[in-house]
């Protein structure tokens, strides 16, 4: 039984990318068992994944975590974190180990300069570098999420007008510069006028809010303190189901896996959308598709709409994000085009 190690920390759909490389390890390896090393607050994405055998959860004790995992005697440890504390780690293991191209001065010539030099690969097809002297290859068949049964939201429990069809609209994200501004989600809500489910964190909850309030801008000011008292706001003749701080992430990928398309930003459950191959209208502001983060769908690319201003020129100004735009305009979020927003969802 040969034993392999899959390094990557965090975060929420950087670990949903590493899935298809987990898959493809378990499938293609004879007598292997897959364990991973991953912070404590992600570890159950990896718990619920039937391709791995045992889960190591890093929690600012990294020393411990060495000892126990020198106990295991890996063959081969796979660095699809690669940082300082990865690299820690596969040095004190000394064992066959490899890694992928993290490309971060191209990116950096991206964000920083706009040379764009990045190859057209996706993360996911950067990821399979790291097993090829394994002899493992992509084999194409996208992402992966697995969600618990005790976590399997039941459309029976949703109200009625939801139970046929709903889109979910995913409002939050790491950083304020990478979130469709309530102000666009709300004109998409009216112009698309059929059942929408939001769904967020605790931190978009006042977003969430704001988007109920500005959707029924047009009636009383009293009708908009009362709608907010209210899980369900209706109006004209549709609703909204704000499930934004509610419901957990497991239950949010549910409500993904069922909607009939979903609206997100460069976020987590944006990648979880992909594992489930469903209609995503992708919209992206200060980062870029070109930095091969977008989502995942090698065999049904049409799946995927990216909407996005191209011609911003201080685009991208960051890999990451800022708290708020450097430039103080935001164009790259307040000219998205909800016209053709609201055109991908229907499609």
């Amino acid at each position: 039984m040969k034993k392999i190690l899959v390094i990557r920390f965090s975060s929420i759909g950087d670990i949903v990318l590493t899935t298809p490389v987990i898959r493809c390890l378990k499938n293609q390896m004879q007598d292997v068992e897959i364990h991973v090393l991953t912070k404590k607050k992600f570890s159950n994405l990896y718990k619920t994944n039937p391709h791995i055998d045992k889960v190591y959860e890093y929690d600012d004790a990294l020393k411990k975590n060495i000892q126990e995992l020198k106990s295991e005697s890996y063959d081969f440890v796979v660095d699809l974190q690669k940082n300082k504390r990865s690299v820690r780690v596969t040095r004190a293991l000394r064992r066959p180990h490899a890694s992928f191209p993290k490309l971060n001065f191209k990116k950096f010539l991206l964000s920083t300069f706009k040379i764009n030099i990045m190859p057209d690969v996706h993360i996911v097809d950067r990821y399979f570098k790291a097993v090829e002297k394994l002899g493992v290859t992509n084999d194409y068949q996208g992402l992966d999420f697995f969600i618990s049964e005790k976590n399997n939201y039941d459309k029976s429990l949703l109200p009625e007008g939801f139970q046929e069809f709903y889109h979910a609209f995913v409002i939050g994200g790491t950083y304020k510069t990478k979130i469709l501004p309530a102000v666009k989600v709300a004109e998409i809500i009216k112009r698309i006028n059929e059942p929408v489910v939001l769904l967020g964190g605790t931190d978009d909850v006042e977003r969430a809010e704001e988007i109920l309030v500005r959707v029924n801008e047009p009636t009383s000011q009293r009708a908009d303190k009362l709608s907010l008292d209210s899980q369900i706001l209706r109006f004209s003749d549709s609703q909204i189901l704000n499930l934004v701080g509610k419901i957990n992430l497991e239950q949010s990928a549910s409500l993904v896996k069922n909607a009939k398309s979903v609206l997100t930003n460069d976020t987590g459950l944006m990648h979880i959308a992909a594992a489930f191959h469903k209609n995503i209208v992708s919209v992206w502001g200060n980062t870029v598709p070109e930095l091969g983060m977008y989502p995942y769908l090698p065999k049904e690319p049409e799946r995927c709409h990216i909407v996005e201003c191209k011609d911003i020129k201080c685009r991208p100004c960051s890999k990451l994000g800022f708290k708020e735009c450097p430039k103080k305009h935001f164009r790259c979020m307040m000219e998205i085009d909800v016209d053709r927003v609201v055109e991908m969802l229907r499609y």
